[in-house]
């Protein structure tokens, strides 16, 4: 056995798919140094035959996969599954957040050797050179080198021949400006670039982008606080502006989605990379925090808008105080803070995408069941002061925050997650990570009814303007037998709104995306 890599990407959705980021990022890692191919399960036809096609000659020894929670575990674990069983001696690494959230269930299968715990700028390739050094020595002193060398590799994951778990210190987070480059080019050469570029609501071509990892926040419900525990590090706007520049130039993109936890954080970049930007006919979307954005001033909003953003993506949770302290939010955030700011966005002309958390632990089911009741008028109130406000709802599904307030709490309740890898293969246990089936005790079957019948209602008269096939005839027929049931605060059996929810294909942006052609 060789010494080559696979690095994979396992599907993630069924329709049109973005440029995979993750492994793009793994191979820049390790770009000129050893020898790797990509295989994106999102443009495979047979991502298994792919795979065993480079393992039946001999040459590749690793199989590293990213993983996130959700749909790329139904092809995550049977595929390292059957790597392993085919190929005993081969190794493979596990990296993304759910190995880095879930990291005992993870390492405890017998067929995951090792998880980067974040960031694998550095802690990958030192892995892999690491192993390879121990190649040429005798078997007796590798396995005394091994465990020494591995403790000394940050941001890493591993489980020692006694059975003990090890997860070795936290990497200070790496100058964004200091890393290699993307190797775009060579992933060209596994599949056509122009293939992840796409026509959305924004645009043309739409290019999806990273510009900085992790968020200074520590908020308790959040999958990103245990891999980055409040650290954010970003690209400066001159570096971003160049690599979309040469997108620009090469691809004729029109449109950005930039998939930053928390692209706002600094607010004199956003305006420096407004101000490049500003005549350049791209629009783009981004991901951020009200209060944040909030302290941006009307000229920074004005500008942005000029600039192109014509989205933003915001965690309200809840308008109420009470359950935000809670969620742990931090910041400043408050229930009048999102109707000003959805009022402030309304007038600049940019569309804010608000996400809600509702079914979160309370003391009793009454008390359950009446914040339900709350938040749900809150997102009225909200959608009168701003029509234009896009409303994504989620079910609370809780994250592995060991430590945290709300962590002990949904314990106490009987809330566990699976201890067999496997088991997370259960559709159940998909629909949890998607937000959309919590299997959470405090939450009765006529909770979760209220809550996505409401949805479904609000998805009704108010379509997203993100799907944009959804127009003219069509909206206005959604809207016209919806009506009466938002005006009206009736939300049970809705079946006319899911037929033509079904018959239209209508794509809600929080599980598959914006809707792309």
């Amino acid at each position: 056995m060789s010494n080559k890599i696979v690095i994979f990407n396992p599907r993630s959705a069924n329709s049109k798919h973005r440029i995979p980021n993750s492994i793009l990022q793994v191979g820049a890692s390790i770009f000129g140094v050893f020898d790797f191919v990509f295989v994106d399960g999102n443009l495979e036809e047979d991502p298994w035959e792919t795979i065993a096609s480079y393992f039946e000659t001999g040459e590749f020894k690793y199989f590293c996969s990213t993983v996130m929670p959700g749909p790329q575990l139904r092809q995550a674990i049977p595929f390292t599954k059957k790597i392993k069983d085919l190929y005993p001696d081969c190794i493979t690494i596990w990296g993304g957040y759910f190995p880095s959230n879930q990291h005992k269930v993870c390492i405890n299968a017998d067929y995951v050797d090792y998880i980067i715990n974040g960031p694998g700028d550095n802690a990958f390739p030192d892995l892999v050179t690491c192993l390879e050094s121990l190649n040429i020595m005798g078997s007796t002193q590798k396995n005394e080198t091994l465990y020494s060398r591995l403790f000394q590799i940050k941001n890493l994951i591993y489980k020692t021949p006694k059975g003990d778990i090890v997860k070795t210190p936290k990497e200070p987070l790496l100058d964004q400006n200091a890393l290699p480059p993307l190797p775009y080019t060579y992933l060209n050469k596994f599949y056509d670039l122009k293939q992840y570029l796409s026509r959305t609501f924004l645009g043309r071509n739409t290019f999806s982008y990273h510009s900085s990892v992790g968020c200074p926040f520590t908020c308790s419900f959040c999958a990103v606080v245990p891999v980055y525990e409040g650290r954010w590090k970003a690209k400066s706007a001159e570096g971003i502006y160049e690599d979309i520049s040469y997108f620009k130039k090469e691809y004729n993109i029109e449109a950005i989605e930039f998939h930053d936890n928390n692209f706002f954080t600094s607010r004199k970049r956003v305006v420096e990379f407004s101000e490049l930007i500003r005549n350049d006919g791209i629009s783009w979307w981004g991901e951020g925090r009200i209060d944040t954005i909030n302290k941006y001033s009307d000229e920074d909003l004005k500008l942005m808008r000029a600039a192109g953003c014509k989205m933003i993506f915001l965690g309200a949770e809840t308008g109420n105080d009470e359950i935000l302290k809670q969620m742990n939010k931090g910041g400043t955030q408050t229930g009048q803070m999102i109707k000003e700011f959805v009022k402030r966005m309304h007038k600049a002309d940019i569309i804010p995408e608000l996400s809600f958390v509702l079914g979160m632990p309370a003391e009793t089911p009454e008390k359950v069941m009446k914040q339900i009741d709350w938040d749900i008028n809150f997102i009225k109130e909200i959608k009168e002061i701003n029509p234009n406000a896009e409303i994504i709802i989620y079910l609370y599904s809780p994250v592995a925050t060991e430590g945290s307030e709300l962590y002990e709490q949904i314990q106490k309740a009987g809330f566990s997650f699976p201890d067999i890898l496997e088991d997370w293969l259960n559709p159940a246990w998909e629909k949890f990570d998607l937000r959309k089936n919590p299997l959470t005790p405090w939450l009765t079957p006529a909770m979760v009814d209220k809550i996505q019948n409401f949805e479904t209602v609000l998805n009704g008269y108010y379509p997203s303007a993100s799907d944009f096939r959804i127009k003219g005839f069509k909206r206005s027929l959604l809207r016209g037998i919806s009506k009466i049931r938002y005006r009206n605060g009736f939300y049970k059996y809705p079946y006319e709104i899911k037929a033509l929810h079904k018959i239209w294909k209508y794509r809600q942006p929080e599980i598959e995306g914006f809707y792309s052609e």
